[in-house]
C-alpha cells in the first residue's frame, strides 16, 4: 500500500512540474507578444488628415503628432506679450540714471550675468546701448547665452558695465563677486541687486567685492519687488 502510495505521489509531482513549465512557458510567450505588438494609437488606421488636432490617446501618439516651433516663433510669441513688456520696462526705469550718471553709454559694454530669459538684455539694448552680453546656466538665444557666472568665459576687464539682479541666490557668493569685477575695466561698474536691506547688509555685500568701492545704494522697485541696487566702481587691478 506505501508503494502505491509513493507511486501515485511521483506521478502527482511529475504532472505538477510539466504543468507548471507549461504555464511558464505559456506566460513567456504572451509577455513577449506584448513587448513586441505596436501599438494601434501610433498607426491608427483612420488617422485624420490633422492628428495634432484631437486630444493624444498615449505617449507613442503624443510623440509623433508633436510639431516642432521654430525658435522665431517663440521668441516673437514670448516679446509680444505683456509680462515681457512690463518687465523689460521694469529694467529700463532701473538703468535710466545710470545713464544720467555717464556710467552707461551707448558705446558702453555690458555683461549680464543670470540674466534669465533676458529681460534686462533687451532693456539695454532698448536704451540704444549696443553691445550687450547676457549670461545664464541656460541659455535663451538670441539674448542669452550659457555660462557659470563662477567661471565666466571672458577675457579680463572687457566689459565697462555688469550687472546682475540674481546676486541673492549665488551658489558661491564671493567666487560670484569676484568674477563678476575680473571682467570689468578698472574704473568701470559692478551693479548689484540684492533683496531689500539696510547699510550694515550692503557694506557685507560691497566686502566681498575685494576689488571695488562703493558709489551709492538705493531702494529700488523691480517688476513690483522691493529690493536695493548697490552701485560700485572698480580700482585699478595691484597686480
Amino acid at each position: 500500500m506505501s508503494r502505491s502510495g509513493t507511486t501515485m505521489d511521483k506521478e502527482i509531482d511529475t504532472f505538477l512540474k510539466k504543468l507548471s513549465f507549461g504555464a511558464i512557458a505559456i506566460a513567456s510567450v504572451t509577455l513577449l507578444s506584448l513587448f513586441l505588438r505596436i501599438p494601434d494609437s501610433c498607426v491608427p488606421p483612420d488617422a485624420p488628415p490633422k492628428p495634432h488636432l484631437r486630444f493624444p490617446k498615449s505617449s507613442c501618439d503624443f510623440h509623433s503628432t508633436r510639431l516642432h516651433v521654430p525658435l522665431e516663433k517663440k521668441n516673437h510669441r514670448l516679446w509680444s506679450s505683456r509680462d515681457w513688456r512690463n518687465k523689460v520696462h521694469s529694467f529700463s526705469l532701473l538703468f535710466f540714471p545710470l545713464r544720467d550718471l555717464g556710467l552707461l553709454r551707448n558705446h558702453s559694454k555690458v555683461l549680464c550675468i543670470s540674466a534669465g530669459a533676458g529681460h534686462e538684455v533687451a532693456a539695454m539694448s532698448l536704451l540704444g546701448v549696443e553691445d550687450v552680453t547676457g549670461v545664464e546656466l541656460l541659455d535663451s538665444p538670441p539674448l542669452v547665452q550659457r555660462a557659470d557666472p563662477h567661471n565666466l568665459p571672458f577675457f579680463d576687464e572687457a566689459f565697462d558695465l555688469a550687472f546682475t539682479a540674481q546676486f541673492d541666490l549665488a551658489l558661491f557668493p564671493a567666487r560670484f563677486a569676484a568674477e563678476m569685477e575680473r571682467t570689468v575695466r578698472p574704473g568701470g561698474v559692478c551693479f548689484v541687486l540684492v533683496e531689500e536691506c539696510g547699510i550694515d547688509e550692503v557694506r557685507e555685500v560691497v566686502r566681498l567685492f575685494r576689488n571695488s568701492k562703493l558709489v551709492s545704494s538705493s531702494n529700488v522697485t523691480l517688476i513690483g519687488m522691493r529690493m536695493t541696487g548697490i552701485l560700485m566702481r572698480t580700482r585699478k587691478s595691484s597686480s
